[in-house]
């Protein structure tokens, strides 16, 4: 038995491919799953479509690709620890955390980034489901890193191959330090528990090549806007003048080799952390969106920490 549905995510795009007509029936033929895994280590993102909406299918989707992982940081939301591990609840409130970007307002809005930059650990992949959705905005952005190292401009390509950015766990909008849009502001902040700031002050810095080779060949450009610091060994004006450069470039090649998913009932996404870059276009601070989101274990081996974590208690916290 093969996959029935499979088809191009969009056309004129290098990666990612759209599957349809999947059910829990059909997902529980081992060659179907090995199928399904083969076209996302190829492609790096599949918009499964027409599936059921349920925590079910969502966890046997997710069980293609590998174990689930527990979100790193303790006081993201869960959706139910005991019945659904690994799941957790991605909510935008009305009027918190609120940025105005090119004079407009909007909720839980995010640049280019890679899941858990701030981790000496990256999860494989991350597998989404729209629960609540607004009517105008609330579009999550991919961007391939294969096909964005291949877009670089030559020069600057050069410069930060073989270089490594630094990360720490900082998600407050005024902290956001590179890639910033030309007018930009932040209006509220995200809400903040006490456990949260506790975790984040206690987290050494995360290091992560912004350059790396795939096992199948390909390099990929993996630079995170958001929560980056610097350069290893360049905290200085040149290095941020260079990291500032690549984050911007990021930026503006945004329109060129990514692709903006319009959440509809029946969508589920999974993409691949260590080659995917995303975003989220934010909604109206008016309005409510609410995704689940499961982690997939695994790690390309190639992040560390600054300095190693200052006692078991924050390991354990960190795990």
């Amino acid at each position: 038995m093969a996959l029935a549905d499979v088809r191009p995510l969009q056309e004129g795009l290098p990666f990612g491919v759209r599957i349809g007509a999947l059910t829990l029936e059909i997902l529980e033929d081992p060659a179907i799953r090995k199928e399904i895994d083969d076209l996302f280590i190829a492609h790096g993102m599949i918009v499964f479509e027409d599936v059921e909406q349920s925590d079910e299918m969502q966890l046997a989707l997710s069980s293609c690709f590998g174990p689930l992982k527990e979100h790193p940081v303790k006081a993201v939301s869960r959706v139910d620890s005991n019945r659904l591990p690994g799941v957790i609840e991605i909510r935008s409130r009305r009027g918190q955390g609120v940025v105005e970007v090119e004079g407009k307002q909007l909720s839980h809005w995010l640049p280019w980034h890679f899941d858990h930059c701030y981790n000496d650990e990256l999860n494989r992949a991350g597998v989404l489901r729209s629960v609540e959705r607004v009517e105008e905005g609330g579009i999550t952005g991919f961007m391939d890193g294969v096909a964005l190292y291949a877009a670089f401009p030559d020069d600057l390509r050069r410069r930060i191959e073989g270089r490594e950015v630094i990360y720490t766990l900082s998600t407050q909008y005024d902290e956001l330090k590179f890639g910033r849009p030309e007018h930009y502001a932040m209006i509220e902040p995200k809400p903040s528990s006490p456990e949260f700031k506790a975790q984040a002050a206690s987290m050494p810095r995360a290091i992560h090549p912004a350059v790396w080779t795939r096992p199948t060949g390909e390099k990929v450009l993996h630079v995170s806007n958001y929560m980056a610091q610097g350069l290893v060994g360049e905290e200085n004006a040149g290095g941020d003048a260079l990291l500032e450069e690549v984050c911007q470039t990021i930026n503006r090649l945004g329109g060129t080799c990514s692709y903006h998913h319009k959440w509809r009932p029946s969508d589920m996404v999974i993409w691949d952390n260590t080659r995917m870059l995303h975003c989220v276009s934010g909604n109206n601070p008016d309005e409510e969106r609410l995704m689940y989101r499961t982690t997939i274990a695994g790690d390309y081996g190639l992040g560390r920490w600054e300095q190693a974590p200052a006692s078991p208690a924050t390991a354990d916290a960190m795990a």
